[in-house]
């Protein structure tokens, strides 16, 4: 199971086309390696594409099993 940072991580990509997975929080502040890494590593996040501007980012998507993380998430809050 994801971590409460994972998992929020991972949900945000539910309302982004293509299920993009973002590179920053809300407060502007940079998402952690770990957590990208930890995700991709679980199969929750696969990465999309590489950016020629900053090549050290990774662009990551949500995969269907993130997707089900995600589910079961919002499943158990309502």
């Amino acid at each position: 199971m994801p971590t409460a940072v994972q998992k929020r991580w991972l949900c945000r990509g539910l309302a982004q086309a293509g299920g993009k997975l973002p590179l920053f929080w809300a407060d502007g502040s940079k998402v952690s390696a770990a957590t990208v890494k930890a995700c991709l590593a679980a199969g929750w996040a696969a990465p999309w594409f590489s950016n020629p501007l900053k090549p050290d980012w990774l662009v990551c998507r949500l995969t269907d099993a993130g997707r089900a993380v995600c589910v079961g998430a919002h499943t158990l809050k309502k």
